[in-house]
């Protein structure tokens, strides 16, 4: 496309993005080309649509941008620049366990950026486990409290099945830490997928809690933060066509897969419209970047909002926050964490 077309599809983006309403040829004769007349920007807009660029919600409506534009404007600023004081003031320190810390990095995405935060922790397969403990809830349920000799803490909610006594799960949460501690997170699985004796006492007695910690293990956590910042968005103000969209950050498997599968590439990633592979996020955007550890990609982290987003700055905010998130954990003296 020509500088002129350019410039007109970069001044609608930009009206969209802080109207969310259908940008018409005076709003941009009068903010932005002063000395171009309204039908000569029109006519650059119907080109633009025919290009595929633009697209008329309604006869009488201005145009608002496609996938297409979005990804043309996310390839048209220089790199990302450091993010704004205002965004950088609230970057976590790692002041305890990495747990802790990779939550409320997620809390700082969704803070800084309004938008919802996630990040994906890295795989524990490496990691030694240094006690678990069971803590009675009710009659058939129990906390699952993991610690690593790290400091990482893990808590999930497990089912007893049959119900146990408080005293018998207590016992059961002793038995499991003389099992487990001092083990490697992939030397507990292993041995659980082939006991060396598959009628001890333990295996007898609480199997069903000791599927339920392996695959707490053998997962990887998802971190979701701001969720209700979604519904600030006009884009996602029908609940119905929002309710699927706010499943996947509740129940967290599809999202944990997709932000799997994008780690897989290390740095930056924008991720448009159509081209997410879920049907219920095609109406976002997912801006995410990877974190290292020894040099090696460990997890991802970013964040997901509607496809008319102010795109540097939020690229800028998740830029940041990896590489700050990268250089913690590069002052961890345990090795932690290994690709899975």
């Amino acid at each position: 496309m020509d500088a002129r077309h350019r410039d007109v599809l970069i001044a609608v983006i930009r009206e969209y993005i802080d109207s969310a309403e259908p940008v018409g040829s005076r709003v941009l004769s009068k903010r932005h080309f002063p000395s171009l007349s309204p039908a000569t920007i029109r006519n650059a807009m119907a080109d633009l649509e025919d290009m595929g660029y633009l697209v008329q919600p309604h006869t009488s409506a201005g145009r608002v941008p496609t996938d297409k534009a979005y990804r043309f404007y996310v390839g048209s600023f220089p790199p990302a620049q450091a993010p704004k004081a205002a965004a950088r003031d609230t970057l976590p320190t790692r002041r305890s366990g990495i747990d802790g810390f990779m939550e409320r990095t997620s809390t700082h995405l969704s803070t800084a950026t309004k938008l919802t935060g996630l990040l994906l922790a890295p795989p524990l397969k490496q990691t030694t486990l240094a006690r678990v403990d069971l803590m009675p809830l009710e009659e058939d349920r129990a906390l699952a409290v993991i610690v690593t000799d790290a400091g990482w803490v893990t808590a999930r909610a497990v089912t007893l099945d049959p119900p146990l006594s408080v005293d018998e799960v207590r016992a059961i949460g002793r038995e499991l830490t003389r099992h487990f501690a001092g083990r490697s997170v992939q030397e507990i699985v292993d041995m659980e997928s082939a006991p060396s004796d598959p009628l001890d006492a333990l295996h007898t007695r609480a199997r069903a809690v000791t599927e339920q910690i392996v695959a707490l293990l053998r997962g990887r956590t998802l971190y979701v933060s701001g969720t209700i910042n979604m519904l600030d968005h006009p884009e996602f103000w029908d609940i119905e066509s929002t309710r699927e969209l706010l499943r996947t950050f509740e129940h967290k498997e599809r999202l944990a897969d997709l932000m799997t599968s994008l780690a897989a590439d290390e740095g930056m990633r924008v991720t448009i419209g159509e081209e997410n592979p879920y049907a219920e996020m095609r109406g976002c955007t997912l801006i995410t970047s990877t974190y290292l550890y020894h040099d090696q990609v460990v997890g991802i982290l970013g964040v997901v909002g509607p496809r008319r987003l102010p795109y540097p700055e939020v690229i800028s905010v998740v830029n940041e926050t990896a590489r700050h998130v990268t250089e913690a954990l590069s002052r961890v003296r345990q090795d932690l964490y290994l690709p899975s």
